[in-house]
This record gives structure tokens, sequence and C-alpha cells, in this order.
């Protein structure tokens, strides 16, 4: 659903509305990725914070991830549209596989890892 959004908005924003594609590219990414939170973290990753500050500090760290993957995302897309002269949403789908990926495994072993038990010998 989320790379649903992602392409559903930067479709709008650069076929609809003609938007730069990197502007629209970065609507699309903080719209998906509000999404992304509000959904992984309940139905995904089973997440849930007993205080404030825990919520504070998942939040913080999954938008710091996200953030290092839309680096990734920028770069797909100034390669593939500005670069190679590529479609833009063909590109923007190739992208969303490999982000993605990225996405779901900076989440599971960054962002919602459980803590691990302390073992006493």
């Amino acid at each position: 659903m989320t790379t649903l959004v992602n392409m559903v908005v930067f479709f709008i924003t650069n076929d609809l509305w003609h938007w730069n594609y990197q502007v629209g590219n970065a609507m699309a990414w903080f719209l998906s990725v509000l999404f992304a939170y509000l959904t992984n973290r309940v139905w995904v990753f089973h997440s849930h914070f007993t205080t404030f500050r825990a919520l504070e500090q998942e939040t913080v760290k999954f938008f710091g991830a996200r953030a290092a993957t839309l680096v990734i995302d920028a770069g797909i897309m100034w390669i593939g549209i500005s670069l190679l002269q590529q479609n833009a949403m063909l590109t923007k789908l190739v992208d969303q596989v490999v982000v993605v990926v990225a996405n779901y495994f900076l989440s599971k072993w960054f962002v919602f890892r459980k803590a691990k038990a302390m073992v006493k010998d």
C-alpha cells in the first residue's frame, strides 16, 4: 500500500500537475513515509511503546532510516530520468522495488527491532 501511495502521488504531481520530478518525488516520499510509519508500526512490526520518549525515539529512527533511502530514491530517479532520459513512471517503478527492499530491512533491523534480553551467567 505504501508503494501505491508513493506511485499515485508521484503520478499526480508529475503527470497531471507537471511538477519537477524531484519535487513530486519528495512529496510522494513524505506522504508515503507518513502512511508507512502509521501502518508498519502497528500491523507489520507490532510495535508497542510504553512512554512518549519511546515513541519519539522510534519515530525519529523510522524517519531517519527512510531519509537514508530517500537519497537512494532521488539518485535512482536522477539517473533514470535526467541521465538516461527514461520514462518517469517506469523509472519510479524500478526505483520503488529497490527502495521497498531497503526500507523493509532498515525497519526490521534498525527501527522496530526487539531489544535482546539480558542473559546473566
